[in-house]
């Protein structure tokens, strides 16, 4: 599949929002932890390596640290990424929020995309220096689910099934779209936001490959 930009101006991947707000205090804290961790920076550039030591650690930090909400029980419902930093809990769309933030912070430009499970799944794709599009899914792993971080190949958390009518979404959204952030925004509780989360972004369904010849 390939993945599209919601806009060609990449810079567009690194900008703060109410959603992934990367300029926050405990973003920005968290942010020089992991970097400290991960061989921190070279001058005044970047070194490729060290970004992308960066990018896996704040993926596995995600990940592994901020338990999924429906897996852990949690009621509480954060979606700013620094709600979820505070409280280690969400959703899969809250927990893109954060990685995309901590991501974005470090200068790597950072989608949000999704997915068309049963209801909209939400994971994200970074570009790191001379590497085309990368997803990647900090859901958080449990029996069944062994998402990882990978350029070489995608390792996400589920394979949509297209015979029951599930997708891959190809378009990079740089800003949490409307129908994502309303259902965060309204829920008042985790089991409300199960009833509220949407099932699609209005998106035309992929066409399916054509089969051989003679196929029915």
């Amino acid at each position: 599949m390939e993945l599209i930009q919601q806009t060609p101006d990449t810079s567009a991947y690194l900008a703060a929002d109410e959603a992934v707000d990367h300029r926050h205090p405990l973003v920005a804290g968290t942010a020089s932890r992991l970097r400290a961790l991960t061989g921190g920076r070279t001058g005044d550039t970047e070194d490729a390596a060290a970004l992308v030591r960066y990018a896996e650690a704040a993926f596995d930090f995600v990940r592994d640290t901020v338990p999924h909400s429906f897996d852990s029980g949690d009621p509480r419902v954060a979606w700013r990424a620094s709600d979820v930093l505070a409280t280690r809990n969400g959703i899969c769309h809250a927990k893109s929020h954060a990685l995309a933030a901590l991501l974005r912070h470090e200068g790597i430009p950072t989608a949000l995309c999704y997915q068309k499970l049963d209801v909209v799944h939400g994971l994200v794709a970074v570009r790191l220096p001379g590497r085309p599009w990368a997803r990647q899914d900090p859901r958080g792993n449990k029996p069944g689910v062994d998402a990882r971080f990978s350029l070489d190949g995608e390792r996400l958390a589920f394979t949509p099934d297209r015979a029951a009518g599930e997708y891959d979404i190809p378009l990079l959204y740089a800003a949490p779209p409307e129908p994502v952030l309303t259902a965060l925004r309204s829920a008042r509780d985790r089991a409300h936001l199960e009833l509220l989360l949407p099932r699609s972004l209005g998106e035309p369904e992929p066409t399916a490959p054509a089969g051989p010849a003679g196929a029915e």
